[in-house]
């Protein structure tokens, strides 16, 4: 059983304000308990994302530490940001679970719990001088708004690792070797303004415009859930913004969409089908004099997807550390966006694994203490055995 130590760190790190973009106390938490351990203060860097993008007030937190026996670098990363419902939170602790005090606030568990998991680890090996070869920690910034920190990650900053393994989830044992690819869709809808009482006939509505399109892609099996002959995926229309008046026709609509799939081809399709939906609408709409709306349609590359071979010494490995542990792996693909999707992205192939995280970005987050202590047991074994 690992020391209740861990949990303190835990409790230490779950309260810090930190959503995406505003890590910075977070990483200087982390980097000053590990310098006060007795870890090299030359062994830490920020990497220059924050620079590279022009939003934060910090890069991600890497610390290289040399090998005392020989082998290939491993990481072990995790994400040090939350969502903004989790700002403010209190962490207590209820039986076998930490969960926020304040019905108004998320845990943050995701993923202060694995930012958690990379930090006992390395503290342990500092207290106990344990053997280990090259090792790199690495915790990562606005990994919530599109893995951002992952995305500007480069393996010759890190040390150029070898075998990668990310902590971020439910559970301990959950081996995830897989993950869907994003495409973010931005679609800009103009119509022609009109007073709304007066002369209607002279407006063209892109509200009217957006709501045509959006029922033809929900009848047409286009929205949601996807299922075709050639393929599978989601999409979903996450944000509509426009109009400020009931007597002004709208000429004007904002909309953020994604479309999903773990099949770059068939996800690409999904957003040719809602760009031809938007654009058939804006044609079919017209005024009493004839014009019609337009439209503007743009998407790129949030993550793309991968799935790692079981045979891969990174997946074996994440096996043997579980299997250690005494539990049983799960080799899982999902549908949701990771670190790793960049990192493997980036040449640095990453396996991930659960820490007790439950019903994230919600109020009624919570954090399995028991799964977290796993966890921390795997990442030891991961690095040391």
């Amino acid at each position: 059983m690992i020391s209740s130590e861990n949990v303190e760190l835990l409790m230490k790190l779950l309260p810090i304000s930190g959503a995406s973009g505003d890590e910075t106390e977070v990483l200087e938490t982390i980097r000053s308990i590990s310098i006060q351990s007795g870890l090299p203060e030359r062994c830490c860097q920020y990497d220059q994302t924050d620079q590279l993008t022009g939003f934060g007030k910090t890069g991600s937190l890497i610390i290289n530490l040399p090998g005392n026996r020989p082998g290939p670098r491993r990481l072990l990363m995790a994400h040090a940001d939350t969502v903004p419902l989790c700002v403010g939170c209190k962490p207590v602790i209820e039986g076998d679970w930490v969960v926020s005090a304040s019905e108004k606030t998320a845990l943050g568990g995701d993923d202060r719990a694995g930012a958690t998991v990379l930090l006992a680890t390395l503290l342990k090996i500092l207290k106990e001088d344990l053997p280990h070869p090259p090792l790199t920690f690495f915790w990562t910034i606005q990994e919530e708004i599109g893995l951002v920190g992952a995305r500007h990650a480069r393996a010759e900053q890190l040390g150029n690792p070898e075998i990668c393994f990310n902590f971020d989830g439910t559970k301990p044992e959950g081996v995830i070797i897989g993950a869907t690819g994003d495409e973010h869709i931005g679609i800009t809808v103009h119509g022609i303004a009109s007073h709304a009482g007066a002369f209607p006939e002279n407006g063209v509505s892109a509200v009217v415009i957006a709501s045509l399109a959006i029922a033809e892609l929900q009848q047409g099996g286009w929205l949601g859930k996807i299922e075709k002959e050639n393929g599978s995926g989601t999409s979903n229309i996450g944000s509509i913004q426009g109009g400020a008046a009931t007597n002004v026709v709208t000429d004007y609509l904002e909309i953020r969409a994604e479309a999903r799939s773990h099949n770059r081809e068939f996800r690409l399709e999904i957003v040719s089908a809602i760009q031809d939906a938007f654009e058939k609408a804006a044609a079919s709409v017209t005024n009493e004099a004839g014009q019609h709306g337009r439209i503007d349609f743009v998407h790129h590359l949030k993550y793309e997807a991968f799935q790692l071979d079981i045979s891969e010494p990174v997946v074996q490995k994440a096996m043997a550390a579980v299997k250690a542990a005494g539990e049983e792996p799960e080799i899982r693909v999902v549908n949701g966006g990771l670190d790793a999707n960049w990192m493997t992205e980036n040449g640095m192939p990453t396996v991930t694994l659960g820490c007790g995280q439950h019903a994230i970005h919600t109020t009624a987050a919570r954090l399995h203490i028991t799964g977290f202590q796993k966890a921390c047991e795997i990442a030891l074994h991961m690095v040391t055995d």
